[in-house]
């Protein structure tokens, strides 16, 4: 099967066409991420051909529903934006829009991924048997940090949590019946106020974890969910693939090889003395508060920090700066997914936090997330 076969995705054009035919819009925007971007201008013909309207495309990287243009768009006197593949957040768009979920016609079997799941199982049935961590000594905890399983407090049962991204949430209550009919007790975890649905996971937010689940299994495609799944909760974790059928593990292994990464830059800038505090200009990443009060607890270590504020955050931008390191308060995914382009040490709040001897290694690692 093609991995990404986009005649089975459905596009809710019809809704759309609709509502722009109801309100007589003359000029509408399309927000599109990456992965279906192919499919943007057929999508504007349909849309010019079936209505009065002219049709925009907002042609830069969308990677979520924080990825916000409505202030460029109502410029351009655009009257709707129609944003793609992405839920709605607790952000206010400040203009009309309509969030299409975007959905894929999957239905891949689930007899591949359960061996993955047995093994799985057994290791969170030892993890309840795990004792006290409080009397940790210093190298103890550090070995604790580095361990892609088993960091975080101990289980209070072995369930297994489903959970989807939003292509492929629909399915999540019909294979919560295909698992329990294999013998599994699933739970479909329900999280904060920035999850709009049960089992939903973004890059920034796995909030709806708890101690009853002992394992996970993930119905979507990539890696970017699984490895932000895993190192917020450090458990382990499946991965059933609704366009390809295949079933797969985050291993533990690159986990590992994640957490050593951040290791190394967190011992790395304990000698820094100025850093650059990224600020995301974009609404829904932009955690002003967060940035004043890293500022505020470098100054009490005697170290100075600065405030940069960008919508977008690349190398080429904040490189040249003349500071030991950056701390990243906009999208949580920056640090973790590109730090190694950057040519100082790109760390997270957390991480910084660890640094100064704020945080304790025995807490375990703690993913950066947007609440």
């Amino acid at each position: 099967m093609n991995s990404m076969d986009l005649s089975r995705h459905d596009f809710q054009l019809e809704e759309l066409i609709d509502r722009i035919k109801g309100h007589d819009h003359r000029l509408i925007a399309l927000q599109i991420p990456e992965g279906l971007k192919m499919q943007a201008l057929e999508m504007m013909d349909e849309i010019e051909d079936e209505t009065s309207a002219k049709v925009i495309l907002a042609a830069d990287p969308c990677y979520g529903a924080c990825d916000l243009v409505h202030d460029k768009m109502k410029m351009m006197g655009v009257e709707l934006v129609a944003h793609m593949g992405h839920s709605q957040m607790n952000i206010d768009s400040g203009m009309p829009t309509q969030f299409i979920d975007v959905t894929y016609d999957g239905d891949p079997a689930i007899d591949p991924v359960l061996p993955i799941l047995a093994q799985h199982r057994a290791i969170a049935q030892a993890r309840l048997t795990e004792g006290d961590i409080s009397e940790l000594s210093e190298e103890e905890a550090q070995e604790r940090f580095l361990d892609a399983v088993g960091r975080v407090a101990p289980l209070k049962g072995t369930k297994l949590g489903l959970v989807a991204s939003i292509q492929h949430l629909h399915l999540v209550f019909d294979y919560k019946e295909r698992f329990e009919a294999a013998g599994y007790v699933v739970e479909v975890p329900v999280g904060g106020a920035r999850l709009t649905f049960p089992g939903q996971v973004l890059g920034c937010n796995y909030s709806g974890d708890d101690d009853e689940i002992g394992h996970y299994l993930f119905l979507g495609s990539g890696d970017f969910h699984p490895i932000g799944l895993a190192l917020h909760t450090g458990k382990p974790l499946a991965m059933l693939d609704p366009y390809t059928g295949d079933a797969s593990e985050m291993g533990s292994e690159r986990i590992e090889r994640i957490l050593r990464q951040r290791f190394g830059l967190i011992m790395a800038i304990q000698e820094s003395q100025n850093f650059a505090i990224l600020i995301g200009e974009k609404p829904g990443q932009m955690r002003r508060s967060l940035a004043l009060k890293l500022k505020r607890t470098l100054a009490k270590h005697g170290k100075k920090g600065y405030l940069l504020a960008l919508e977008h955050v690349g190398p080429e931008l904040i490189d040249f700066y003349p500071v030991d390191a950056f701390v990243n308060t906009a999208c949580p995914r920056i640090a973790i997914d590109d730090s190694v382009k950057y040519a100082k040490p790109l760390v997270t709040p957390f991480e910084l936090e660890v640094a100064l001897g704020e945080k304790k290694w025995e807490t375990g690692y703690q993913f950066d997330e947007i609440p």
